[in-house]
């Protein structure tokens, strides 16, 4: 494992790309420590530990703790991936986005202009909602964190804030063009990891009792580290086996006579991922379920003035939606598999792939092309999106399940699963690969034994 590492930097031209990649992280890093002017630090440091894990903990999860100190860089990247997902769905239903797709790199140069625009307008929308808030943020005494609230911090805070994104944008496309890696996933990946050892030192410090042999009831002893320490070496094998998990459809080209030469018969594979959503359903669950507790909330003053039936439906409701709840997590489960469906039927369309393999003369062996080809696709992708939903499940309630059967609280439980472990791990996956790449193309082995490549594990 140490010789590949030795070997990435004997290389000039990879060896640049690192230490370039380093520098705009290290960028990335400062601007979360930038705050906002007109914005009392001392003040946000009391409130910051108010923060829960509904959408505002995780951007803040992602912006690397930007959030919560107020800094330039509070969006993070978030406002961009918005915008992407956003044109993704529309490029489904909307003719025009449609074909600009299929024109190729100059139709997608388009679409990204106007992911920029959308992104822009996000920033917009979103740096004044975050202007807003940390107005309202106060200590018990009643000191504000706005030094001079009014519309003149609102203009600032959402010139500083969009700024701030694109400046991150700008960082991501260096690192795509200059770097190593995709530079939106390694921000964000860059974010999550500077939040864990903050985490590990306040478990150390909180809930690890200092006699690690003959513990306290209410402390972690070494038998108890050591049994979470395990499931989090589980947890990370578990994602990088389903990370890596594919299922490969065999291919059968048509062969074709020309003369007295045969050209085609090749066989080739098409691969399916097992965890084809990835993210994507964990963060559109996680942004549905802050809804309803967020609109209960105004209801709780009003419930009792409402009758008793009134009261007692708002206080079942809020019961279900809180985290802590059993029925909570089967709404979580609920959603999360609902768009792990939704989210491959939008990327994976097994009518278009079944009609282009026809319209080329391929064809899966022992399945007719068409329309039971099409039917063979739908099967297949239901059944691995029915096992990757159920894992990525598995993974998304594995914090609150931590945090159930053990002391720790939410905050240090939380990096036992959910979504900074699936994209640390993926983003960590594909930044290995892309390195071993230029490893093998310089024909140095790779950094498995006798220069075997990482690539993705074979499903049933």
């Amino acid at each position: 494992m140490i010789e590949p590492l030795i070997n990435c930097f004997r290389i000039p031209e990879l060896r640049k790309k690192i230490f370039f990649t380093l520098g705009m992280m290290a960028l990335f890093r400062v601007g979360t420590y930038i705050p906002i002017p007109g914005v009392d630090t001392g003040v946000l440091e009391e409130v910051a530990r108010e923060f829960g894990e509904g959408a505002v903990g995780l951007v803040n999860m992602f912006a690397g703790g930007a959030l919560e100190r107020a800094a330039v860089f509070g969006l993070s990247i978030m406002p961009y991936i918005s915008a992407s997902i956003i044109f993704q769905l529309l490029a489904t239903v909307i003719k025009p986005l449609e074909e600009l797709q299929k024109e190729g790199e100059a139709g997608q140069r388009k679409i990204n202009q106007y992911t920029r625009y959308t992104t822009v307008l996000l920033c917009v929308v979103q740096g004044l909602f975050m202007s807003r808030w940390i107005q309202g943020m106060e200590t018990t005494a009643g000191r504000s964190a706005v030094i001079n609230p009014g519309i003149g911090f609102d203009m600032m805070a959402v010139l500083a804030l969009t700024a701030g994104c694109v400046l991150l944008m700008w960082i991501g496309e260096q690192i795509d063009e200059h770097g190593v890696g995709n530079g939106i996933s390694l921000i964000i990946m860059a974010g999550i990891i500077a939040r864990m050892p903050p985490t590990l030192f306040m478990i150390w410090q909180t809930h690890v009792d200092r006699n690690l042999l003959s513990p306290a009831e209410d402390k972690l002893g070494l038998l108890n580290i050591l049994g979470l320490a395990a499931l989090y070496v589980g947890m990370v094998v578990g994602v990088v086996l389903v990370h890596q998990g594919q299922r490969r459809i065999a291919i059968q080209t048509a062969k074709q006579i020309k003369g007295r030469r045969v050209f085609g018969g090749q066989r080739y594979y098409l691969p399916l991922r097992v965890g084809a959503a990835g993210v994507i359903p964990i963060i559109f669950a996680q942004a549905l379920l802050m809804f309803p507790s967020t609109i209960l909330q105004r209801f709780v003053h009003t419930a009792r003035r409402g009758g008793v039936v009134w009261e007692w439906l708002i206080l079942r409701l809020m019961d279900l939606f809180h985290p802590e709840s059993n029925g909570y997590l089967v709404i979580y489960v609920l959603l999360i598999m609902f768009f792990c469906f939704f989210w491959t039927a939008v990327q994976f369309n097994p009518v278009k792939i079944s009609e282009e393999m026809k319209e080329r003369g391929n064809f899966i062996p022992g399945i007719r092309p068409g329309k039971r080809t099409t039917e063979y696709f739908e099967r297949v992708m239901t059944r691995i999106t029915l096992a990757g939903g159920f894992f990525i499940s598995l993974i998304a309630i594995t914090p609150y399940m931590v945090q159930r059967f053990t002391i720790i609280d939410m905050q240090a439980a939380y990096i036992y699963g959910g979504t900074g472990l699936l994209i640390v791990v993926g983003v960590a996956l594909d930044l290995v690969q892309k390195i071993e790449n230029h490893l093998l193309m310089r024909h140095y082995d790779g950094f498995l034994k006798g220069g075997t490549r990482v690539r993705g594990r074979r499903g049933s």
